[in-house]
């Protein structure tokens, strides 16, 4: 309870101070005191309560109907935040022409000026006066007009923009998971499994936002690809068996000729991975804890090894990643394909000799360009990278975490097909 207390506290300060940001740029520099600067100040105060709210509230309560205003309105602030920083630059030196434009008129303004004659041939003082009271009240009025339409214009334009590209995210995120096919080629594969199969998944993420229908789309497209293995690779679940046993209850239906597999995420820690790990058990697909399963098939040997994600913490079956267990006194001359959640965990595996490691967690960076955050943490963010001399294969995984949105990351699955030299 004290960890998720904390985590609340520091998510709300957090966006308290984004929103802050966005209130100045967004409310504050584009309205004149008054009514509209009120109510945006108001808006701006309830959504940043919301992120926290549905944050915690989801979880901890099972406030469901918070998901998706307030999943959709974290994605929509991401954009913003990005789009207003981006635009500092260039709004900058927009302020700083129109500080220069002022101060030369200013100066002209100050200048001397020929003095206006009367008809008689002499000075005309209150003409002067008058003209130069004009000038002086115009000058700053005209400059602050300029100064709030350059504020409006770079927030209709973030605001329109954030609005778009959110809005194509959720088309994306909600659309059907994309097929990438990639060949692998392990160097101790024997000839005889030169092809083998292996459908994998990950990140599936069912919760608030996504069901039973979620679970049967995906089912549905891996029984398409006739795989010889199904790799499950973290991640399943955000809730508790009693709330989201139903919406995996599909999976009883992966069909595969060698059989299908699946190991721990991180998030499976958030929502009782003894319970979820007796469930997926039950489900038909065997869970690989810190354990390695022989494959035999077309006269050949393959060791399918497993670990917990590295997150895990605890005893029996939250045990931390043990790599040893997994991947040590194995044939050395068999080819051994390692399910681990992060890709990270291919830093160790890679002192194991692991030919292959299949992996999850990154969702390919979900929302671009989050991704480049991501690449901080991670070794391989999508696709087939190289760790420390073990081949690396990170799926952007088939759902989403937090917003309902993938941008430059679509849901997938993947068929890798290891092929023999």
């Amino acid at each position: 309870m004290l960890a998720i207390l904390a985590f609340v506290a520091t998510l709300a300060l957090i966006t308290g101070l984004i929103h802050f940001y966005l209130w100045k740029r967004l409310v504050k520099d584009t309205t004149r005191p008054g009514r509209w600067r009120r109510i945006g100040g108001v808006a701006a105060l309830v959504l940043a309560l919301l992120v926290p709210a549905t944050m915690a509230g989801t979880r901890a309560v099972g406030a469901f109907w918070l998901a998706w205003p307030g999943y959709l309105w974290l994605a929509v602030m991401f954009y913003l935040l990005v789009l207003l920083l981006v635009l500092e630059v260039p709004m900058a030196v927009a302020r700083l022409v129109l500080r220069r434009r002022s101060a030369v008129a200013e100066s002209t303004a100050a200048a001397p000026e020929p003095v206006l004659v009367g008809a008689a041939g002499t000075a005309d003082p209150p003409a002067v006066e008058a003209i130069e009271a004009v000038e002086a009240v115009d000058q700053p009025d005209h400059d602050a007009s300029r100064r709030l339409l350059l504020a409006r214009g770079a927030a209709i334009f973030a605001g329109l923009t954030a609005a778009g590209v959110t809005g194509y995210g959720v088309r994306t995120a909600m659309g059907p998971p994309e097929l990438d096919r990639v060949r692998i080629p392990l160097a101790r594969l024997p000839r005889g499994m030169d092809g083998l199969r292996i459908a994998t998944v990950s990140d599936i993420h069912l919760g608030p936002l996504r069901g039973r229908e979620h679970t049967e789309r995906i089912v549905a497209a891996i029984n398409r690809l006739d795989a010889d293995l199904v790799a499950v690779v973290g991640d399943l679940v955000d809730g508790s068996v009693a709330e989201l046993g139903e919406a995996a209850a599909p999976l009883r239906g992966l069909r595969s000729r060698y059989g299908s597999f699946f190991v721990t995420g991180n998030h499976e820690y958030y929502s009782g991975v003894e319970e979820w790990v007796q469930e997926v058990d039950r489900l038909g697909l065997r869970v690989l804890q810190n354990q390695r399963q022989e494959i035999h098939a077309r006269g050949g040997v393959l060791d399918l090894a497993g670990v917990n994600d590295v997150t895990a913490a605890g005893t029996g079956l939250a045990a931390p990643a043990d790599y040893a267990a997994a991947l040590g006194d194995r044939d050395p001359s068999r080819p051994v394909v390692l399910l681990a959640h992060q890709p990270v965990a291919a830093h160790e595996a890679a002192r194991f000799g692991v030919d292959l490691q299949l992996s999850g967690h990154t969702h390919g960076g979900q929302i671009v360009p989050f991704n480049l955050a991501v690449g901080l943490q991670q070794p391989v963010v999508s696709g087939l990278g190289e760790v420390d001399g073990t081949k690396v294969y990170v799926t952007n995984g088939a759902g989403f975490w937090g917003p309902p949105v993938r941008v430059g990351a679509p849901p997938q699955i993947t068929l890798v097909e290891l092929r023999a030299p």
